[in-house]
């Protein structure tokens, strides 16, 4: 791929908050990309006035039942009007350099293996792909010389500051967390809590569901396995530490007693600006960090107590085969039974923690078999989700 040449671009997930950021920085920058497709999952208008924003060729709903207002919304655009789960799977192996892999959840599993397995550069924004599969996914991208950078604000900083040439030299990985909206409430006040509170974010603006995932640490458990596959660590050498100012994005601890972080604003342009220019930089429209009036950054170890989906992934990725896929998929299943009011706030690990009793031990030597346990894993959890209905 050339670098001084206009990239062309696929994007999976168009209309979420990745999506949405990438698109924002396309625009600002036309000259440097062309978009071959965009993907949604049943946003049809927003998908319709994203692709005709950028001149995508290709515009793909998830949802069959879109497929009409898709067409629709494109008529007389020239752009080209596709729906279903195979649709989005065809967009990411149409011929674009890079693809931005954000389909929230392992729905964007299929479309973003299929874009590694033609060698395509991957901004890859979908954690669940790496947790539900990534041993599996790392083999794929090894034998199609496809090349991972990872586009979530603590993996993009680790892979700025890691010596990648020297991995002897690594001691540990620190992930920073926010600690989400209730870092400092007592556990038994969080019984209450409502969707509206869980999704409102202190620093960072995100999706409903990673918004969830924050507030329950489960986000950074998953970040934990994820950073396990993506950077070759063993867990033991991952640690977690909450900085609520969300300015150090992450830090790489040496042998030498060296620590080397990554700062910016809490601003999704900036990895993701870093993963469209790589292995240039380009222009983002994002605050500029000014430490002297922030004044001050704090860092105290994480509650693995108050929030136990951290201590769940950790075990999860202990037990290794099927477990971290398990863990996705029953997390997945609690979140939207929350979202949806059917589901109380100190639930979800519980959610979690049943369908990881039943179903941890299963392996994954495919795909198939990855994606058998992910079905297994949702109706377990799923029935479990009903019982703590009955019981609430």
């Amino acid at each position: 791929m050339r670098h001084d040449a206009p990239r062309s671009l696929t994007v999976l997930g168009a209309t979420g908050s990745i999506g949405a950021s990438t698109l924002d920085l396309v625009g600002r920058a036309p000259e440097r990309f062309r978009v071959e497709a965009l993907t949604a999952n049943s946003s049809a208008e927003e998908l319709a006035k994203a692709a005709r924003a950028v001149g995508a060729k290709l515009a793909v709903v998830a949802d069959p039942a879109a497929y009409g207002a898709l067409k629709q919304a494109l008529s007389g655009s020239g752009i080209e009007a596709a729906a279903g789960a195979e649709a989005v799977v065809e967009a990411a192996e149409r011929p674009s350099d890079f693809v931005m892999s954000a389909i929230v959840g392992a729905a964007g599993l299929a479309p973003t293996l299929t874009a590694v397995r033609r060698g395509a550069v991957i901004g890859l924004a979908n954690k669940e792909t790496l947790v539900c599969a990534g041993a599996l996914f790392k083999d794929e991208v090894r034998k199609a010389g496809a090349t991972l950078l990872p586009v979530d604000s603590e993996h993009n900083a680790i892979f700025q500051v890691l010596d990648r040439e020297r991995p002897e030299g690594v001691e540990k990985i620190i992930l920073t967390a926010s600690g989400g909206p209730f870092r400092s409430w007592r556990r038994s006040d969080m019984a209450g809590v409502t969707p509206e509170q869980a999704v409102a974010h202190p620093n960072w603006s995100m999706g409903a569901k990673i918004s969830v995932d924050s507030a329950t640490m489960m986000n950074k458990g998953l970040e934990v396995i994820e950073a396990a596959y993506l950077f070759d660590q063993p867990r033991e050498k991952i640690e977690v530490l909450v900085h609520p100012q969300s300015v150090v994005h992450s830090m790489v601890a040496y042998v030498d007693g060296s620590v080397l972080a990554q700062l910016g604003a809490p601003d999704m342009r900036t990895p993701i600006a870093y993963s469209l220019a790589w292995p240039a930089r380009m222009q983002a429209p994002v605050e500029r960090l000014d430490l002297g009036r922030i004044g001050q950054l704090t860092f105290e170890a994480p509650d693995e107590v108050r929030f136990p989906a951290l201590r769940l992934a950790r075990e999860a990725l202990a037990t290794g085969a099927g477990a971290p896929s398990v863990l996705n998929a029953a997390n997945e299943i609690a979140v939207a039974a929350f979202l949806n009011r059917e589901l109380g706030f100190l639930a979800i690990a519980e959610v979690v923690e049943s369908t990881l009793e039943r179903l941890a031990g299963r392996g994954i030597p495919d795909l198939e078999s990855v994606l058998a346990l992910d079905h297994d894993a949702r109706r377990l959890a799923q029935e479990a989700q009903a019982r703590q209905a009955v019981r609430a």
